[in-house]
């Protein structure tokens, strides 16, 4: 797998080089000083996965990010040294196309260096996407479970999302009204040690209280809940929310696929199924399963996505009642 670096200092790009030795089949293609030199290099040789730094001189990594992912897309990583530090613009550069975040490994005595597990399981999990590794086994969709209508419940708005998805999902909320009926349910790839981060962010970018899904909550009327773990988040037959580590070989975590199956398995009701920009194909099957059971399933569509993949997917396989702007899923959210 072909692989660069972008960041302008020394022991950093020493630091990561020495953690991509580690695997036989990593191969470092060229390394950038800064975002424009990236830019112009990815335009000659686009490598599969860039490992970009967010701060630099002439240009930084948000912008850099927004070019080749507009000119000459592919798998961006951010490696920062703090990411705290750097909330604002690590969530800018994920609306923009970047797939994931990590620290940035430390170059310790006798080579040793600290944090490369970290940043190999995020490449390795990235080499999954861009089908650089073994493919993971298919697993079966959960039966659709006959509903008969409850008057208890409400109305439930399910939104999956991944590559740019972050920006997209501020954009929808940012136009639902404090006074907004349904409870709100998200599952975003991104790593467990970002998610209290995210929902903090989203809670600045609407008007609904924005939290984390914890074992055992119930879905309410007016909140929006985002999936909290590195497992995958369900709805139990109880109708509260869970987690499970299964199937343990999928690439996506959480996986969109396995929440909506388990929606069309236990919600008691029909609702609103969204599937946002993102790479690869998770959530196209469990939106069809949705679509099977009376949900109005909608997809973002080519234009206004980052990345048109899962959404795609969904198209392909005839799952999405509508193939919508972002600015028209809210409004369409508002109508329904």
């Amino acid at each position: 797998m072909k692989i660069a670096i972008v960041n302008d200092m020394q022991l950093a790009v020493e630091a990561l080089r020495r953690v991509l030795m580690q695997v036989p089949h990593y191969k470092l293609v060229w390394v950038a000083r800064d975002g424009a030199e990236a830019v112009a290099k990815c335009a000659a040789d686009r490598p599969d996965v860039i490992l970009m730094d967010l701060l630099m001189p002439v240009m930084d990594g948000v912008e850099a990010t927004r070019q080749i992912m507009l000119h000459h897309p592919c798998a961006i990583l951010l490696v920062t040294a703090s990411i705290n530090a750097h909330l604002p613009k690590v969530f800018e550069a994920l609306g923009y196309g970047a797939l994931d975040v990590v620290v940035t490994p430390i170059l310790g005595t006798c080579g040793y260096t600290r944090g490369s597990q970290s940043l190999l399981e995020k490449i390795s999990t990235l080499a999954k996407l861009l089908g650089k590794s073994a493919p993971p086994q298919k697993r079966g969709i959960s039966w659709v479970k006959q509903h008969t209508k409850q008057s208890n419940t409400p109305p439930l708005v399910a939104i999956g999302a991944s590559t740019g998805g972050p920006r997209a999902i501020a954009t929808i909320l940012s136009q639902l009204p404090k006074s907004f009926p349904a409870a709100v349910a998200i599952v975003q790839h991104i790593d467990v040690q970002f998610s209290p981060s995210l929902v903090q962010w989203l809670h600045y970018q609407c008007h609904l209280p924005v939290e984390l899904a914890i074992a055992g909550n119930k879905f309410k009327a007016g909140k929006v809940l985002v999936a909290a773990t590195n497992d995958h988040l369900i709805l139990r037959s109880n109708l509260t929310l869970g987690y499970t580590p299964d199937p343990q070989n999928n690439p996506y975590r959480p996986s969109v696929d396995v929440f909506f199956s388990s929606l069309a398995q236990n919600w008691p009701t029909t609702g609103v199924a969204i599937l946002l920009t993102g790479m690869g194909k998770d959530g196209a099957a469990g939106l069809q399963l949705l679509q099977g059971a009376g949900w109005h399933t909608i997809a973002q569509d080519p234009k206004s996505c980052v990345v048109y993949g899962m959404p795609k997917a969904a198209v392909d396989l005839g799952a999405a009642t509508q193939v919508l702007s972002l600015d028209e899923i809210a409004s369409t959210l508002l109508e329904l």
